[in-house]
């Protein structure tokens, strides 16, 4: 399993056991984690943009995709680092509300959306 589908373990952050790993929710769409569904950690700064270093929130696989389709790492360091940020703006809002009503430990393939693929940028 690569780097950015790997799942969340009982040693993870925390070290508790699977009882604290059971509690984790994600900070974007407020569902729960479930040990069996895909997550992944978000660097808030992306990596490349001088976040290597910088806090880390867990999130379900497909929020953090829904991220990185939508959004450049230029885009996501300059105005959409911290989770507030994210939750306000008005394409996550949107994706956040779809993704509510899914199964904690639900996900799809996500595609990058036209805007990004085409470099247009947003308001």
């Amino acid at each position: 399993m690569g780097r950015r589908a790997r799942r969340w373990s009982a040693e993870d952050e925390g070290g508790g056991g699977a009882s604290d790993a059971a509690l984790v929710v994600c900070p974007l769409c407020e569902r729960p984690i479930p040990l069996s569904s895909r997550s992944s950690l978000h660097h808030l700064t992306p990596k490349l943009k001088g976040g290597s270093h910088g806090g880390t929130v867990r999130l379900h696989q497909i929020c953090h995709s829904a991220i990185h389709a939508r959004y450049s790492e230029a885009e996501i360091a300059r105005r959409l680092s911290d989770v507030e940020a994210l939750r306000a703006d008005s394409e996550i809002a949107r994706f956040v509300a779809w993704v509510r009503t899914k199964p904690d430990d639900f996900h799809a393939a996500t595609r990058m959306t036209r805007a990004r693929k085409e470099g247009r940028r947003r308001p």
